[in-house]
């Protein structure tokens, strides 16, 4: 078989590797019907680490504005929280699906894509544009659910999503773009629970210094999770910042940590936030980036996806825990104020 490799942008398809029609699922999505299994791969439902991602900021933001409103009640926290992950695994998978169709003729020539859904054939373009649809206006109605200053803080979104694909092909920094569009959640949480970010100003300065760390965040994960996929990139036309960087990226990694942990602080810092939050929530941040970046092997394909997968739940989960428990500290009383020592003189 002759592989002809891709020269530009949009490669014909008769110049596509032919690919088997059919792949071995595994995990959960093994379990549904064969018909069902190309698009439950398309949402990426057997690879749930990228819904985390996108959960994660939004969890920040909702955390951080319920300090900074107090009087919102815990179970609309919760519930503001539930319908996040909801919105994030349903506009994740249609990231997935927009990226898929763009990438259509070049993930046959990368390794780790060449047996998505669309690019082996087992869901033709037509159909997973109509399927991304339904997403989008799933996406739609979890987002209705929310206040209406959301619906304008919302959409804007969706040109990024449809950007990030069309970035790999021009820049070397495509992670720049999917850290803003991955980052979006950082400033959803604040409007989410009532607050107005235009005529808050401690709000507004939490949420640009929250989406500012996790826009740095982004780039830095997907710059580790970019160096699975570097010789094949080079062979398909695909740009990024880990090929662009490959000879010095863990000095880069480090750069990006040590702008991400303090303007977690700076977000902290302008919501009013406890110690439990800058322990917590920043320490742990420090430590699991430190470890990361000290012990991942980039030119280990399978040691990059450990880190990318794991140093999700770490990092994120670690900020996350580290802000509930601040939150959870402001309600119950935890924080007392210091009381002003009662004078002797009459």
């Amino acid at each position: 078989m002759v592989i002809l490799r891709p020269t530009a942008f949009n490669r014909p398809t008769e110049n596509r590797i032919l690919q088997p029609t059919t792949a071995i699922p595994v995990g959960l999505i093994s379990y549904l019907p064969p018909s069902w299994i190309p698009y439950a791969e398309l949402l990426r439902l057997d690879k749930p680490t990228g819904t985390y991602y996108l959960f994660f900021p939004c969890a920040y933001s909702t955390l951080l504005a319920a300090s900074i409103a107090p009087s919102v009640p815990v179970w609309e926290v919760v519930g503001t929280t539930g319908l996040f992950f909801a919105g994030a695994l349903i506009m994740r998978g249609a990231g997935c699906a927009i990226n898929d169709l763009w990438d259509r003729n070049l993930d046959p020539h990368v390794e780790r894509t060449k047996f998505r859904p669309i690019a082996r054939g087992a869901i033709s373009p037509g159909k997973a544009v109509l399927f991304t649809g339904s997403q989008l206006l799933a996406g739609l109605g979890i987002l209705l659910q929310f206040p209406y200053q959301c619906l304008w803080y919302g959409i804007p979104s969706l040109l990024l999503v449809t950007t990030y694909p069309l970035a790999k092909r021009v820049t070397y920094y495509p992670q720049a773009v999917l850290g803003l569009t991955f980052s979006w959640g950082a400033i959803m949480g604040f409007p989410a629970l009532g607050i107005d970010l235009l005529n808050n100003g401690a709000a507004l300065e939490a949420a640009a210094a929250l989406y500012a760390s996790c826009v740095t965040w982004t780039v830095l994960y997907d710059m580790i999770y970019a160096h699975m996929d570097i010789k094949d990139d080079v062979a398909a036309g695909i740009k990024s910042i880990a090929l662009r960087h490959e000879k010095n990226t863990k000095a880069v990694l480090s750069a990006l940590a040590a702008v991400q942990v303090p303007l977690l602080a700076a977000a902290g810092v302008a919501a009013g936030s406890g110690p439990i939050f800058f322990i917590g929530s920043c320490g742990s941040a420090a430590v699991s980036l430190g470890l990361m970046i000290w012990k991942v092997q980039l030119k280990n394909v399978q040691n990059c996806w450990w880190w990318f997968k794991n140093g999700c739940l770490l990092t994120g989960g670690g900020i996350t825990l580290g802000m509930l428990l601040d939150y959870v500290a402001q309600t119950t009383g935890f924080y007392k104020p210091v009381e002003e020592p009662v004078s002797l003189e009459s």
